[in-house]
């Protein structure tokens, strides 16, 4: 399955209008990009868009970032995959998360308990199904050194979400040299540092209330005070890329150096509703240019 060096990881393909799915990923595949990363959070039907991403392009991989797997029964995701992979082959990557106990408990009504154990028996219900989901065309959302270990053993590799390069850093030593890691990385095109950090904090600070992530941050170097009042200068600074294209690109290279095979960038704007075309469009050439791949041992 080739992601390439860089893809997107795009909000913007969940829609209710599929015909606007469809229009972005053909534009996201023009320009270059490996691979689009549709969020499924929060559930909704990731099923449909995904197949209208994939059924808009040719050639680009289309991840899941991730599918909720307190949200979809195994048994609907595994023939799910089966029939979307033998249309699309080799351009079908389930990504699978455990999600966080506020959006488990009020929006899918479930207990949240045991996630590693919940995503285990998830696995094991793939691999049971009449048509398994191959585990190299799996990926799961890992921060913690156990889950790390999980994505290592039962997947291609790991997606982490809202980190740094000392989290790829040290994720990379986690999982050994063999198993894909690809993080997303949040960027701002703006080069007015208050500006850019102001957009920036409207996007962390729902997630800085969510256990998952703050002990991620301060397992990687941050302290409590830089998660307060919607972070820090210097979290904001650490997990966010802002500036100009040049800028963008050094910092998605930091993670590629650190240890990342793919790094997957969401364009952050002032507005969540916006799809950001001109900066997609601006960033393409930049990054698929500029970010030389992964020199790492296989």
């Amino acid at each position: 399955m080739r992601l390439g060096t860089i893809g997107v990881w795009a909000p913007q393909l969940r829609s209710r209008d599929q015909a606007k799915v469809r229009d972005r990923a053909a534009y996201l595949e023009g320009l270059g990009y490996g691979a689009v990363w549709v969020p499924g959070g929060a559930g909704g039907d990731l099923f449909a868009d995904v197949d209208a991403a994939l059924e808009a392009t040719r050639e680009i991989v289309v991840a899941t970032g991730v599918l909720n797997i307190w949200m979809h029964d195994a048994a609907d995701t595994a023939a799910w995959h089966a029939g979307t992979r033998r249309r699309n082959p080799g351009r079908m990557l389930l990504g699978l998360g455990a999600s966080h106990a506020s959006i488990v408990e009020t929006v899918a009504g479930r207990p949240y308990v045991k996630p590693l154990s919940a995503l285990r028996r998830y696995l094991d219900a793939l691999d049971a199904a009449p048509e398994p989901v191959p585990a190299g065309q799996r990926v799961l959302a890992a921060l913690g050194p156990r889950m790390l270990e999980l994505a290592g053993e039962r997947s291609l590799g790991a997606h982490p979400y809202l980190t740094g390069a000392e989290h790829t850093r040290l994720a990379r030593q986690a999982l050994g040299p063999g198993p894909m890691l690809a993080p997303e990385l949040k960027v701002v095109l703006d080069t007015d540092p208050e500006r850019a950090r102001a957009v920036a904090r409207t996007h962390l600070g729902p997630y800085l209330d969510l256990p998952n992530y703050s002990r991620n941050l301060l397992r990687t170097g941050f302290d409590q005070a830089d998660l307060d009042d919607g972070g820090s200068d210097r979290l904001v600074d650490g997990v966010v890329a802002w500036g100009d294209a040049e800028t963008i690109v050094r910092r998605a290279q930091e993670h590629v150096d650190a240890g990342a095979d793919h790094v997957c960038v969401q364009v952050l704007t002032a507005d969540r509703r916006d799809v950001p075309l001109d900066a997609w469009r601006e960033l393409a050439p930049a990054l698929l240019g500029g970010v030389a791949p992964s020199q790492r041992a296989s």
